[in-house]
């Protein structure tokens, strides 16, 4: 009874509501152990005993007609003669079996527990109803893989013991889950002195959730411990039907095995719920009804009769309801799959139902496609989210078949799916999979695919061999979109003058085309480059137009990165405020759709906006939970953001050593790239770290290397941040008239911007100033300012 104590008190809580109890559950699950414990700790309430009915042995096949052999099977179990009922003197009870067994029992307060009724469910059911209504005062505890259906009748599903979810969990966590107490238990039984220990907690973790959690599946798997060691049993479940094909004598015949076990549901179907069963074990952890009567349905079995097959199924415990937001799916525990792909194979049908597997999910992930670029969002996110499963074994099929056509079409629908959930690390095994079948796709679908890749790759290395979409891409707008995604890329991840070019060929086709999802996403690239290159007035333009659009097209994910456009515009205007506000706001769509990508920069940008209040903590706080994200999800841009953040905090609160590793950590991510704004930052933040150490030296190569990036991007605030450093470098090295008039220009640079530096970013051009202030005195300082700034 591990793991069944409030089970047990529920289950007598119905007992005392309702006169019929049926615990339903797939074999093994421990129905009849659970009922017997109900039973024993309800003898209390049934004064005139509490009997056991086993009705396993009862052959189906020649039973008596009316049902008496049952009623027989019951008078035998009670102990009733002809002439006496337990209890009572001896009487002339009535010739006729049920009417003996009614009058019985008739003002009798027992219980009697019907044991394994689902070969017998018709008979059962006859006889419970006669009985219930003749004896007022009996009760009937029944088990049975489906319910009995009759009126008042109160049903529990038995559920398998509670399964880890986490292979790592050490073995004080694993013990918290039920399965895992019942397997060690049984394994000690086998095997005295056997443990969960770190060294076997994995494997017995695995095997606990791949026998699902059903006791007779574990206390069969503890048994072969006597001859395999954990692991050797874990690795070997895969054949698991003669792994498991032995147990303990004295068994009903049924439980001696996983297979016998399994075979006596299947000897209970009909021919058309055996069909539906062993079709259904192609998918991969559940489908749902409409994918159910698309690859079930044939021949005698239509696509509308496979919700009554499927609800029979779920009703004989073959099949698991599990409900997901807004649908219901259908799901085998991995035993019942696993025998169900024997019966498939035995059938003849396995190749056949695979292929309607992959048709039927390449359609379902090119119906998504659109539907990830708009007002239904978060309804397609979430459906290709619970189909993530079938969606990889469908590619896994189409490859397996080396089938090109069907592998480019699932691949390029679900591209997009796998940038929104920040999975770049399986896009790019999809997408190079599906490429390296070279033979059997159109022309364009395999130049469609090989821009995503390159994006993807980009995204997740750094680095790729860009190749442009070409005239190969024949439809103007897939060739538009293709162009901007990797503009997009290759904007924190590659060549910016490419980015610009492609852009700047996406969108006026966008414009022309009338595609108004394009032509948002393009405006928040063109604002990004305008970041890039310190051209506020067309970051600010480009950017509300973005986020206009995508909140007129109900785009979440476009409204997040326009909104994060905004907020570091809002930084660099020195309105911290709105820039937080904007955060807060991005971040909180972003979380609620799951955008992850998205969720990781604007963890970010709040821990700049912590760092400029001068909470250091929060800022570093921040930073890291961005760059976890991003390194979780493979991706280098974000991870390379975090990193410069933790660095910004660390030289600001003069922890220079760890200034300088994140910094020097996140500028050799930027070379790799070649991202030149990264690199500027870099450099100058290096320079800055030297020049507060002393090193006048160093400070100074850093500084006139970041000048030469910066005006090669032609950011007139890269440029000024330069020239602040090397004004630093000029105190420290005693010409502070030099330092005096590099502050001038940068000043003058920052203001052509309309974003002069904003006083919580003064600190380093405050420090500069009064050591050069403080040699030259006012008048002096003011000159050489003076020059610098109108130069």
């Amino acid at each position: 009874m591990v793991g069944r104590d409030e089970a047990v008190a529920q289950v007598q809580a119905l007992l005392k509501a309702a006169r019929l109890v049926t615990l339903t559950g797939p074999g093994g699950v421990g129905k009849t152990r659970l009922a017997l414990e109900t039973a024993a700790r309800a003898a209390a309430d049934h004064p005139d005993g509490v009997w056991l009915v086993e009705l396993a042995g009862l052959d189906r096949t020649t039973r008596a007609p009316g049902g008496d052999g049952l009623v027989e099977t019951v008078i035998a179990a009670l102990g009733i003669r002809d002439d006496t009922a337990p209890g009572l003197p001896r009487s002339g009870l009535p010739a006729d079996p049920a009417a003996r067994l009614a009058e019985a029992l008739r003002t009798r307060r027992a219980l009697l527990v019907l044991d394994n009724c689902e070969h017998v469910i018709d008979e059962v059911a006859a006889f419970g109803e006669r009985l219930l209504r003749a004896a007022p005062e009996a009760r009937i505890l029944a088990t049975s893989q489906e319910p009995l259906r009759l009126a008042g009748e109160s049903v529990w599903p038995v559920p398998p013991l509670q399964t880890p979810h986490s292979p790592g969990d050490g073995p004080a966590t694993l013990r918290r889950f039920s399965a895992v107490r019942l397997f060690e238990a049984r394994a000690a039984a086998a095997v005295p002195g056997f443990a969960i220990d770190a060294a076997n907690a994995r494997a017995v973790a695995a095997i606990c959730r791949r026998l699902d959690g059903v006791p007779l599946a574990l206390e069969l798997a503890a048994t072969r411990l006597r001859a395999l060691d954990v692991h050797d049993l874990a690795e070997r479940l895969d054949d698991r039907f003669r792994l498991l094909s032995w147990g303990h004598r004295g068994t009903p015949a049924r439980q001696r095995t996983l297979r016998a076990m399994i075979d006596w549901s299947w000897e209970l179907l009909s021919g058309p719920e055996r069909l539906v069963l062993r079709r259904l074990a192609v998918f991969y952890e559940g489908c749902t009804l409409e994918a159910a009567e698309e690859v079930c349905a044939d021949g005698d079995v239509t696509p509308q009769d496979v919700l009554d097959l499927l609800a029979r199924l779920v009703d004989r415990s073959m099949v698991v309801r599990a409900d997901s937001p807004g649908r219901t799916r259908y799901r085998l525990l991995e035993s019942v799959a696993a025998y169900a792909l024997d019966r498939l194979e035995e059938a003849g049908e396995t190749e056949r139902v695979r292929v309607r597997h992959l048709a039927f999910h390449t359609e379902l992930a090119e119906r998504a496609e659109p539907g990830l670029h708009g007002p239904e969002q978060r309804r397609w996110l979430r459906r290709l989210d619970a189909e993530h499963a079938n969606l990889r074994g469908a590619l896994e099929e189409a490859v397996r078949r080396r089938d090109a056509g069907p592998a480019l079409r699932l691949v390029n629908a679900l591209a997009w799916y796998w940038y929104l959930r920040g999975r770049i690390g399986e896009g790019r095994r999809a997408f190079a999979m599906a490429l390296g079948i070279r033979t059997g796709a159109p022309t364009a679908t395999r130049a469609r695919a090989e821009a995503w890749q390159t994006g993807l790759d980009l995204l997740g290395e750094g680095s790729a061999d860009v190749r442009t979409p070409s005239e190969t891409i024949a439809d103007p707008g897939e060739r538009a979109r293709a162009e901007w995604f990797l503009s997009d890329v290759l904007l924190g991840a590659g060549d910016l003058g490419l980015s610009r070019d492609l852009v700047g060929r996406a969108l006026p086709v966008f414009r022309r085309l009338g595609d108004r999802w394009g032509t948002a996403a393009a405006l928040a690239t063109e604002a990004n480059h305008a970041l890039v290159r310190g051209d506020l007035g067309t970051l600010e333009r480009s950017g509300e137009e973005s986020l206009a659009i995508f909140r007129e097209l109900g785009d979440r994910w476009g409204q997040v990165r326009a909104i994060d456009l905004l907020a570091r515009l809002a930084e660099i205007r020195g309105d911290r405020r709105r820039s937080a506000v904007l955060c807060r706001d991005g971040l909180r769509l972003a979380e609620e759709l799951g955008l992850w990508l998205q969720v990781s920069l604007l963890q970010s940008g709040l821990g700049r906006i912590a760092l400029l209040a001068g909470d250091h903590a929060e800022s570093d706080r921040r930073h890291e939970r961005g760059r976890l994200l991003a390194a979780e999800h493979g991706y280098r841009p974000g991870e390379a953001f975090a990193l410069t953040g933790l660095a910004l905090t660390a030289r600001r609160a003069c922890r220079l050593d760890a200034a300088e590793a994140h910094m020097r950590d996140a500028l050799a991510r930027a070379r790799e790239v070649r991202y030149a704004p990264a690199i500027a930052l870099g450099l100058a933040e290096l320079g800055f770290t030297a020049e507060q150490r002393g090193d006048a030296a160093a400070a100074g190569e850093l500084h006139r290397e970041a000048l030469a990036v910066a005006r090669d991007i032609g950011d007139p605030r890269a440029i000024a941040l330069t020239l602040e450093g090397l004004a630093g470098v000029a105190a420290l090295t005693g010409t502070p008239a030099e330092a005096a008039r590099l502050l001038g220009e940068a000043a003058a640079l920052r203001e052509s911007t309309g974003a002069p530096l904003p006083p919580e970013e003064r600190g380093d051009v405050d420090r500069i100033t009064t050591t050069a202030h403080s040699v030259l005195g006012a008048e002096a300082f003011t000159r050489a300012f003076t020059e610098g700034h109108t130069t």
